[in-house]
């Protein structure tokens, strides 16, 4: 037997469309559409170089589909936010953690992925720290009602 809950209070459009929080969704849609590109860019080079085994083995095309799947709903998440989702708000800042500690884990592995792949990995852990950044920052956390 489930115990009904009342919905979580709606995010006026005025806190919506408040500079700081337009600020903030560009900011983060922005960041994240980079990671998406280097992403897919990353995914493209890896079919391209697909039949050099000494720069593309089974990790670098697992772990490239996976970021640019993970990059992906990461975007969804962002402009559902920006619409005032506090679920995808949530699913926005826990994603872009996990996946800083993912690529943080990829960086320390000796020889699973090519040194190129390394770089790759560390430009898109830079970039997800903009995201950590902007939607742990105090004004997202008080719009979305996160501690």
């Amino acid at each position: 037997m489930s115990i009904p809950t009342a919905p979580a209070a709606t995010i006026s459009e005025h806190e919506l469309n408040h500079p700081r929080s337009s600020a903030a969704f560009r900011s983060t849609k922005l960041l994240i559409g980079a990671y998406a590109g280097v992403s897919v860019g990353t995914l493209a080079a890896t079919a391209l170089l697909r039949n050099h085994t000494s720069l593309v083995n089974s990790a670098v095309w697992i772990r490239g589909v996976i970021v640019v799947a993970t990059s992906l709903l990461m975007l969804s998440f962002a402009v559902r936010a920006a619409r005032g989702s506090r679920a995808a708000f949530k699913r926005l800042r826990i994603g872009s953690a996990v996946m800083v500690v993912a690529i943080a884990a990829i960086l320390c592995l000796p020889g699973t992925f090519p040194l190129w792949m390394k770089v790759e990995q560390s430009i898109c852990g830079l970039i997800l720290l903009g995201v950590v950044a902007v939607v742990n920052g105090r004004h997202m956390r008080a719009l979305f009602g996160s501690r």
